[in-house]
């Protein structure tokens, strides 16, 4: 541990000077030792309410919980905008080949859809991976931004996720939002107060200018969000970009280079992710052949879309799907969310 810097006043006797940082080491092992009881307490009763299940959607509308026993194999999936927090074990989520690896020190906010995968890299019988899952409204944040002076400088503009430090009233927050589940009549009354709470945590954490960025109305990244919106929504129509950028009311060169910057992806890549995740889903859980899938998902040619699933997964998509329908956890990820 590196020693406490102290501040030395004159005429301050050395032994003052050493209470002061007897005083400041003691005030952190105590906050310590108290967000590890938080902590602690939060994987307990993630822990109780996910006994024999992968995933839970609960009672408070918004939070899910998340478990598994062993590590996973990496698992496309679409990441929502939401507050996601490992309380015990670790998880990667890979992002346009950037790694974001967290754990139950550091919580991870995704604040558009974006395309990735997650892998479970700490998990067993004794000790299970425990996570939770928020989604987020950035337009509660955008309100709550009006009462709350900002207390960082502006954060320069990057990827659409971020990895914050935890600190004890987020956790003790968190643990008050899941002790709602014990008492559902209380759900609808104290719920989006707490959850209110957690936005303000959010916002005055070390991440808290890189959120008011994401969540300002007039933003970049919230104009990227609605075209995101939209490709989401009419993935299988034909894409103009310079109609999408005057729709969000953007130049076409700054729409391309806002929507790289965040996503890692241009507009054009990101309706193929979409298109090409669909059509596998389409096959795998409806059984729909490769063209049929194709034509589904907006795609013209057969030949371009089996070439275009091939770059993407490796593999023919007969290939591919016959491989699928042997692994439950990559089938899960297709449809997963967190």
């Amino acid at each position: 541990m590196h020693p406490v810097p102290v501040r030395y006043m004159p005429g301050q006797r050395d032994d003052d000077v050493a209470i002061t940082a007897f005083d400041q080491a003691g005030h952190r092992s105590t906050r310590r030792s108290r967000e590890s009881e938080l902590r602690q307490a939060l994987a307990e009763r993630v822990a109780r309410w996910t006994e024999g299940v992968d995933h839970l959607n609960t009672a408070i509308p918004n939070l899910s919980f998340h478990r598994r026993e062993a590590p996973t194999l990496p698992m496309e999936c679409m990441v929502e905008p939401s507050f996601g927090l490992v309380v015990q074990g670790a998880k990667r989520v890979i992002q346009s080949g950037d790694a974001y690896i967290y754990d139950a020190d550091r919580f991870l906010i995704t604040s558009l859809d974006l395309p990735g995968s997650t892998q479970i890299i700490e998990a067993s019988p004794d000790k299970p991976f425990l996570g939770l899952g928020l989604k987020l409204d950035f337009r509660v944040m955008a309100e709550l931004m009006m009462q709350v002076a900002p207390d960082h400088d502006d954060a320069p503009a990057g990827r659409g996720l971020v990895v914050g430090d935890m600190t004890e009233p987020l956790y003790d927050a968190l643990n008050r939002l899941l002790a709602l589940l014990d008492d559902p009549n209380a759900i609808a009354v104290l719920a989006p107060y707490i959850e209110r709470e957690i936005y303000y945590r959010l916002l005055t954490s070390d991440q808290g200018a890189r959120l008011r960025q994401i969540a300002s109305t007039g933003s970049q990244c919230n104009r990227v969000s609605r075209a995101i919106r939209w490709l989401r929504a009419h993935y299988d129509e034909s894409l103009r970009v310079d109609d999408l950028a005057a729709q969000v009311q953007m130049s076409s060169s700054t729409f391309h280079h806002h929507f790289r910057q965040l996503t890692g992806m241009s507009p054009l890549q990101y309706q193929k992710w979409i298109r090409l995740n669909e059509a596998r889903r389409l096959m795998l859980a409806e059984r729909l052949d490769a063209a049929s899938a194709a034509f589904r998902v907006g795609y013209a040619s057969p030949t371009q879309f089996n070439r275009e699933y091939s770059r993407l997964f490796g593999n023919s998509p007969r290939r591919d799907i016959d491989s699928l329908r042997g692994g439950a956890d990559v089938a899960l990820s297709i449809v997963a969310s967190y």
